[in-house]
């Protein structure tokens, strides 16, 4: 199946929703980053970063900086698709949110700040046509 690639049809199912929790972004060395409880790995040149739910983290007694609500637009996009990530990060960067972006196969997940998620959420869901 594969995804939208036209922006204005994303723009009319566009829809979006919250994950249960609280994340956070952690380095961490070794087989920790395919450990239960890790939802997101991104490997760098300084290391392994893990995106996991905050307790997890906490059980872990890793280090973080950053706590997120992770939210999901709900509409499958192409990887290919022009546009999308651009409309929601600058939406959110006029209203002031911080966004951290993790493309998926099916769909863009978007790490915003705890306090900031009804806010961060009303903005993208402002998009749909």
């Amino acid at each position: 199946m594969s995804g939208e690639t036209d922006l204005l049809a994303i723009f009319d199912a566009l829809t979006v929703s919250r994950r249960p929790g609280s994340f956070v972004f952690a380095s961490v060395a070794g087989t920790a980053a395919t450990g239960a409880g890790v939802e997101a790995v991104v490997t760098e040149r300084e290391g392994t970063t893990v995106v996991a739910a905050k307790e997890v983290a906490d059980g872990h007694g890793w280090v973080y900086e950053f706590e997120a609500a992770w939210l999901t637009i709900e509409v499958h996009s192409a990887l290919a698709a022009v546009g999308l990530t651009a409309a929601v990060s600058t939406a959110l960067a006029l209203a002031g949110i911080a966004c951290n972006v993790i493309a998926g196969r099916f769909h863009d997940h978007l790490l915003v700040p705890v306090d900031d998620a009804d806010r961060a959420m009303a903005c993208v869901g402002a998009l749909r046509s």
